[in-house]
Order: structure tokens, then sequence, then C-alpha cells
């Protein structure tokens, strides 16, 4: 199995810390995301991921490998393989509060926020380094002002009662962002007690950005 990613994207962020807390190893792939226009732009990784966007997820024998792509799919695909804890509840309904709070990030957040929406904003819209700033943090906020609702519906010590699911899976990556974007988070108390929960696992740690390999 072999993870191409990127230190900073939380997209990859979120796939290795399912990884780790499955307790299963992947060969890690840098795609660097900026370098010479972006490694993910070239025509190797493009063949591999039409997409041209982190995660990709090669699984099975080297002459017989499928290629995963969309960090979610991934990570369903490793909890369906790897049932031992499990990162969705048992009944279908409480799945569904689940995917929702980790959709809100996944489709509603982080889209918005994406390296290759930045650049558009910066290259080709000629946004300049305050407004695009200003774009990221309106967008981070209007998503957590909703996920924080429904944690306070929800949560226990994570944002699905008392054990680790997608939605913390995804949560913990888009906290990382927003600090990164001095987001103001003081807002969102459950969001913050959430995240530093997980952040006390070892396999939310060691998928830190920092702590990879290709961390600059």
């Amino acid at each position: 199995m072999k993870l191409y990613g990127y230190w900073r994207s939380s997209a990859a962020y979120r796939v290795r810390i399912a990884l780790n807390l499955k307790g299963v190893s992947a060969e890690q792939q840098s795609v660097h995301l900026v370098r010479d226009g972006g490694e993910q732009h070239k025509a190797a990784y493009s063949a591999l991921n039409p997409l041209e966007l982190v995660p990709t997820l090669v699984v099975g024998d080297q002459d017989d490998s499928d290629v995963l792509s969309q960090s979610l799919a991934i990570v369903e695909y490793l909890d369906e393989l790897y049932p031992q804890t499990p990162l969705l509840p048992a009944s279908a309904l409480e799945r569904a509060h689940v995917r929702a709070m980790a959709l809100t990030i996944a489709c509603e957040i982080h889209p918005l926020n994406n390296l290759r929406v930045l650049q558009y904003l910066t290259h080709t819209l000629g946004v300049d380094e305050t407004t695009k700033n200003a774009w990221y943090q309106h967008w981070i906020a209007s998503g957590f002002v909703a996920l924080e609702t429904l944690l306070v519906l929800h949560s226990g010590r994570y944002c699905f009662g008392d054990a680790i699911t997608i939605a913390d899976i995804c949560l913990v990556p888009q906290v990382y962002n927003a600090q990164r974007f001095n987001v103001d988070l003081t807002p969102y108390p459950n969001i913050m007690r959430v995240w530093a929960e997980c952040n006390q696992l070892t396999a939310f740690i060691d998928a830190m950005p920092e702590r990879q390999a290709d961390a600059v």
C-alpha cells in the first residue's frame, strides 16, 4: 500500500490519521504541491490521479493495483477493510449524523479554501493577500458555526459521543488549517475541546504535518 500525499494537505492528513488508527502501514510518497508549479500536475502523477489532487492511495500488489482518490472514500475503504476500531457508529441514523459532520468540513469548508482555489484567487483574479485571507477566514467561520452547533447536540469526548469517528478525522486537520490562517477560534469551545482530546492520541500526533518526512 502506498499513500501519495503532502505534509500540509489536510485531505492527506485525514488519511494518515485513519491509517494510524487502524494500525496499518503505508509507504509514504510525497507530492510537493507548490514546487515547480506543483508536482501534482506532472504527467506521471496526473496519470495516477486525473484530478491532480492528493491524497492518492495505491492498494494491492504492484502488478494488480487499484488506485483510490478522495480522502473520505479512502477512509471508508480502510474502515471496511479493517473493521476493528470502527470509524462509524453501528446504527444507520448515527452514521448519517457522523457523515453530516464530516461532510460539513470536507464539502462545505475545505473545497472553498483548497490550494487551487487560493491560487485562482491570487493568480487569476488578482486578489491581494489580505483579501485572500479574509476569504479563507470567512468560510472557516461559516462552517465552524454550524459544526459547533452539531457538536452541542452530539459530542461527548469526541465529535460524536465518546468514540473516534470520521468526523474527528476531518475536524483536526481543519483546525490546523484555521490556525495557519489566524482564524479566531475562541467562539468554538466544543470544536477546540474535541481537537485537544484527539491530539492526545498517538494516532493523531504521529499524523501531524510537522512530523512528516517531507515537512519543510
